[in-house]
C-alpha cells in the first residue's frame, strides 16, 4: 500500500474537504489536532462551519439570556498602547457565551490608526521619500490601498484595538477567561467603513466562548453534594478459590508440629513435616547420577513440608511414603526461572536421608487464632481483611468501571454550561484518532481521505457530544473537588512516577531526555494522580451497587454472520437489478417475484436476529436506509469483507447504515 508523508496527508486532509464559507480573516487554515507523532491532523473548518462574521455558531433556539453590565474605565494611555479609557459592558449568552461590547473613545482610535499607519511606512518603499523620513498619512493610505482598498489600514487598526482590549476586558473586568479565539459580530471591514479617526465613539461588539462555572445542585440531608454518590457497575466474581487457598495458607503458617511417637514407624504423607540431608547431582540422559551438584544446591538438616508446589518438582512426590531412617533417592527438575542459569531447567538426582518426621496440626479458625495473627482481629474481621486484601488485584482491574460510575452519578449533582468550542475541539481530536486507528489498521490513506469531509464530522460530533459534554462535566467536578477538600499530590509521588516513566522509557530503548519538557510531564503526572486520589476519596464516601458477572466476550460469529448476510441480501438485490428487461408484463411479474424474494430474505433475517441483544440496539440507534435510500442500490462486490479487521467491518456496517458517509475524492 502506497503510504504518504503525515505533513502531506494532512493537507491533503484540508484540502479535500475545502470549504468557502468555513474561514474568517482571522480563523486559522488548519487545527494541528494531533498531539502525538503518527496522529492524522483534521482541517479546523470541519468543526466551524459558520457564517464569515463570527467565529462561533449561534444557538439554534437560545433561552432567554441573562444580560451582566458593567461600565468601566479601562487601560490608562502609556507609551506603548494605544488604547486610552474605555467602557464595556457584557451580555451572557447561553452555553457559557458571552458578547462584549467595547466602547472606544476618539483618542484610543486616532492612537491605533497612528500606530498601524506608522507600521506599514517602515513596509513601504514610495518614490520620492527616503528611507525613515515622515510620510503624509494620505500617501501611505494611497500607497496600501492596493493591498487590501481604502479602508485597509483603518480595518487593520480595528484588529490592533480588539486584540489589546478584549483580552483584559473578559478577564481582569468581568473575571472571565476566554475559550477560544474571540470573534467580531461585524467583520472589521464593515466596521471600518463607519469609523472614522479621532472622531466619536467607537463601538465594537464581540462574541466569545468563556470557561464555565460549576453550579452544584442542593441535595436534601446533603452539606456536600458529592457525598454519598449512589451508582453501579459490574465486574467479575469474587475468586473464592484464590481466597480460600490464601486462607489456608495463612493457618499453615501457625501450624503445630507434633512429633512422632518413639518407636512409630509411619510413612511420611502430604501435610506432613520432615528433616533431611540432601546430596545432588546432576542426572544422565538415562536418568542415573552425574557429577555432583555445588553445596549450595544441596544440604544438612533441611525441613522439608510435604505440600504440593513448595519445591523443586518431583522433591516431595519422591518423599511421600518414606520413614525416619530411610534414604530415599529423588529424580527433580529445577524450576526455568532458577537464579542459578546454569541449573535452571536441569534433571537432578538426590540422596535424600530422612532425619525425622512430624505431623502438622493446623489450628482451628476460631477468635484466638484471629487475636494471634494479630491481637484485636476476630475471625469474621480476620476473614474480611483476607477477603480485601486477596480482591485487591481484581478490583484494580475494575477501577475504570468505578470511576465511570461514579463519574456518572457526579454529573447528576451538578450543573455547568459546556462552551460550543470545547465540544468542537474534543470531537475533532476524537474524529482524528479515529482515522489514525483506521490507518493503523491498515486502511489505505486515499480511503481515509475519502472520509474525512464536514457533513462526516458534522454528524461524528453529534454522536460524540453526549459523552463529551459529561466527560467535560466530570473532569471540571474533580479538580474541583480537589480544590474544596485540599487534596493534593505530595512531590515525592510525582517524582516516583517521572522516574518509572524514565526508566520505561530506557527498557524500550528511548532516551529519557528525549521525552519532550519535563515541566509539561510533570504537571501531567500530578493532575493525573491527583484525579485518582479524589476518585479514591469519592469511593470511601459513596454507596456504590458492585454487580458481579462473568465477562462477557464480544461475539465475533455473529458479526461475521451480520456481514455475510448483509452481503448476500445486496448481492440478490444485484442479479434482479441485471436481469433483462422483457415485456412489461412480464417484467411485471418479475419484478414482483423479486420483491417476494427479498421481503422474504428480510423477513428470515429479522426473526433469526432479533432475539440477539446487541443487534437490536444497533437498529435503534442507527436509523437504517429506506428503500428510496440511494445505499439500499450500491453494487457490492462478493469480497467486500474480505481481509477486514473488526474495526473496519464494525465501520462498514456503520457506512451500510449511512451513520456516516463516504465522499469520493473530489479531484478525481
Amino acid at each position: 500500500m502506497f503510504q504518504i508523508s503525515q505533513m502531506a496527508l494532512a493537507a491533503c486532509l484540508a484540502l479535500s474537504a475545502l470549504r468557502a464559507d468555513a474561514f474568517t480573516a482571522s480563523a486559522p487554515r488548519l487545527h494541528h489536532a494531533a498531539s502525538s507523532a503518527g496522529q492524522i491532523a483534521i482541517p479546523s473548518h470541519l468543526a466551524v462551519p459558520g457564517a464569515a462574521s463570527s467565529l462561533l455558531p449561534s444557538s439554534p433556539s437560545p433561552p432567554s439570556s441573562s444580560s451582566s453590565s458593567r461600565s468601566t474605565r479601562l487601560f490608562s494611555t502609556t507609551d506603548n498602547s494605544s488604547s486610552s479609557p474605555s467602557s464595556s459592558t457584557l451580555e451572557r449568552l447561553p452555553n457559557s457565551s458571552v458578547r462584549l461590547t467595547l466602547r472606544i473613545p476618539p483618542a484610543s482610535t486616532s492612537a491605533a490608526y497612528a500606530k498601524t499607519l506608522a507600521a506599514i511606512a517602515k513596509q513601504l518603499s514610495i518614490p520620492g521619500f527616503r528611507k525613515g523620513a515622515k510620510i503624509p498619512p494620505a500617501v501611505i493610505e494611497n500607497a496600501w490601498s492596493r493591498n487590501g482598498g481604502k479602508n485597509a489600514i483603518k480595518t487593520m487598526a480595528i484588529n490592533e484595538l480588539c486584540s489589546e482590549l478584549i483580552g483584559p476586558a473578559l478577564k481582569e473586568e468581568f473575571d472571565l477567561e476566554p475559550i477560544g479565539q474571540p470573534a467580531l459580530v461585524t467583520p472589521a471591514d464593515v466596521l471600518a467603513e463607519g469609523m472614522t479617526p479621532g472622531e466619536g465613539e467607537f463601538e465594537v461588539v464581540v462574541q466569545c466562548d468563556v470557561w464555565p462555572d460549576i453550579r452544584w445542585k442542593e441535595m436534601e440531608g446533603k452539606e456536600k453534594p458529592y457525598a454519598g454518590l449512589t451508582g453501579k457497575y459490574r465486574r467479575k466474581p469474587f475468586d473464592q478459590a484464590r481466597f480460600d487457598a490464601a486462607l489456608r495458607d495463612l493457618a499453615e503458617r501457625y501450624a503445630r508440629l507434633e512429633p512422632y511417637d518413639d518407636g512409630e514407624v509411619r510413612p511420611l504423607a502430604m501435610g506432613d513435616a520432615c528433616v533431611v540431608n540432601m546430596t545432588g547431582y546432576l542426572a544422565n540422559p538415562d536418568g542415573s547420577k552425574g557429577e555432583p551438584l555445588p553445596d549450595a544446591a544441596s544440604g544438612d538438616n533441611v525441613e522439608v513440608i510435604l505440600g504440593t508446589g513448595r519445591y523443586m518438582e518431583g522433591l516431595v512426590e519422591g518423599l511421600v511414603g518414606g520413614t525416619v531412617g530411610q534414604v530415599k533417592t529423588v529424580s527433580v527438575r529445577f524450576p526455568d526461572a532458577l537464579r542459578n542459569k546454569e541449573l535452571a531447567g536441569k534433571q537432578a538426582v538426590f540422596d535424600v536421608e530422612i532425619l525425622s518426621a512430624s505431623r502438622r496440626i493446623l489450628p482451628e479458625l476460631t477468635d484466638e487464632f484471629a487475636d494471634q495473627v494479630r491481637p484485636g482481629l476476630t475471625v469474621e474481621t480476620l476473614k474480611e481483611e483476607l477477603r480485601k486484601a486477596v480482591d485487591s488485584q481484581d478490583a484494580q482491574e475494575y477501577v475504570p468501571a468505578r470511576n465511570e460510575a461514579l463519574g456518572k452519578a457526579l454529573a447528576e449533582v451538578m450543573e455547568v454550561e459546556v462552551p460550543e468550542t470545547l465540544v468542537t475541539n474534543q470531537a475533532r481530536e476524537k474524529y482524528a484518532l479515529m482515522m489514525t486507528d483506521m490507518r493503523d489498521n491498515g486502511m489505505a490513506d486515499e480511503e481515509i481521505k475519502k472520509l474525512i469531509s464536514p457533513e462526516n464530522f458534522d454528524k461524528y460530533k453529534e454522536l460524540s457530544r453526549e459523552g463529551i459534554v459529561r466527560d467535560f462535566k466530570i473532569s471540571m467536578a474533580v479538580d474541583e473537588i480537589a480544590r474544596l477538600e485540599g487534596i493534593s499530590v505530595p512531590a515525592y509521588q510525582i517524582e516516583e512516577q517521572i522516574q518509572a516513566l524514565k526508566d520505561q522509557a530506557r527498557k524500550e530503548g528511548q532516551n529519557p531526555e528525549e521525552m519532550g519538557d519535563e515541566e509539561a510531564m510533570r504537571r501531567k503526572v500530578e493532575s493525573t494522580l491527583e484525579r485518582r486520589m479524589v476518585y479514591d476519596f469519592l469511593a470511601e464516601n459513596a454507596q456504590l451497587e458492585v454487580e458481579y458477572a462473568e465477562e462477557e466476550k464480544f461475539d465475533e460469529a455473529l458479526l461475521e454472520k451480520l456481514a455475510q448476510e448483509s452481503l448476500e441480501r445486496e448481492q440478490q438485490q444485484q442479479q434482479l437489478e441485471q436481469q433483462p428487461q422483457e415485456e412489461e408484463g412480464e417484467s411485471g411479474k418479475e419484478d414482483s417475484a423479486g420483491v417476494d424474494i427479498v421481503a422474504e430474505s428480510a423477513t428470515a433475517v429479522v426473526e433469526e436476529v432479533e432475539p440477539q441483544e446487541e443487534p437490536v440496539s444497533i437498529a435503534e440507534e442507527t436509523p437504517v436506509p429506506s428503500e428510496e435510500s440511494p445505499a439500499s442500490s450500491k453494487v457490492i462486490d462478493a469480497s467486500k469483507y474480505e481481509g477486514m479487521t473488526l474495526e473496519e467491518k464494525a465501520f462498514q456496517i456503520l457506512v451500510d447504515l449511512d451513520a456516516v458517509e463516504i465522499h469520493n475524492d473530489p479531484d478525481e
